[in-house]
């Protein structure tokens, strides 16, 4: 595998809470390898495994400081309370300031096998919250106010409108139609 094609808003697969990996093998691996490549190139800070249309409990993640892999995550423990604007790569070009707690506690797996259990806070801990929102099947959109939320569906459904009858004019263009 290599670079992978990123599922974005309106693709079923993102709103279907994911599968536990059952073994962490070569496969796993390099479906990691392959999503740390489409991460860093997005670019982004984390991927999810349904954010690439694989319904398995992971992500992968880097905050400059190299890539790192979760298997079968688990938000323990939160704490406190930190806004800060968010954005996703499966809604690309739009962020919100998005209310989340500070402190998180986090339990998984690393490629080797290995139990990880990581307590962490504001950025760190919001990527943590936010690739495992995906994980089970809860998108950006859906942490944002009422009023927000229903302003974001109505826009990001225009733009998927608006993408749809570039593709098919392209498509038309190209078949000679």
């Amino acid at each position: 595998m290599s670079n992978l094609p990123i599922r974005t808003y309106g693709d079923p697969v993102l709103g279907t809470p994911t599968t536990n990996v059952e073994n962490i093998d070569a496969k796993i691996a390099a479906l990691a390898a392959s999503m740390i490549e489409t991460m860093h190139e997005a670019p982004g800070v984390g991927l999810a495994a349904n954010q690439v249309g694989v319904q398995k409990r992971m992500f992968v993640y880097d905050q400059g400081n190299g890539p790192h892999v979760v298997v079968n995550p688990v938000i323990v423990e939160t704490s406190g309370e930190w806004t800060y604007e968010e954005g996703c790569l499966s809604v690309p070009g739009l962020s919100w300031e998005i209310v989340r707690p500070n402190a998180v506690h986090l339990t998984g797996y690393d490629l080797d096998g290995n139990e990880l259990d990581i307590e962490t806070d504001e950025y760190q801990g919001r990527i943590f919250q936010h690739e495992v929102d995906h994980l089970d099947g809860v998108l950006l959109v859906e942490r944002l106010s009422d009023d927000q939320k229903k302003a974001a569906k109505k826009f990001l459904r225009k733009r998927q409108l608006s993408f749809s009858r570039d593709d098919h004019h392209g498509l038309t263009q190209l078949l000679g139609e």
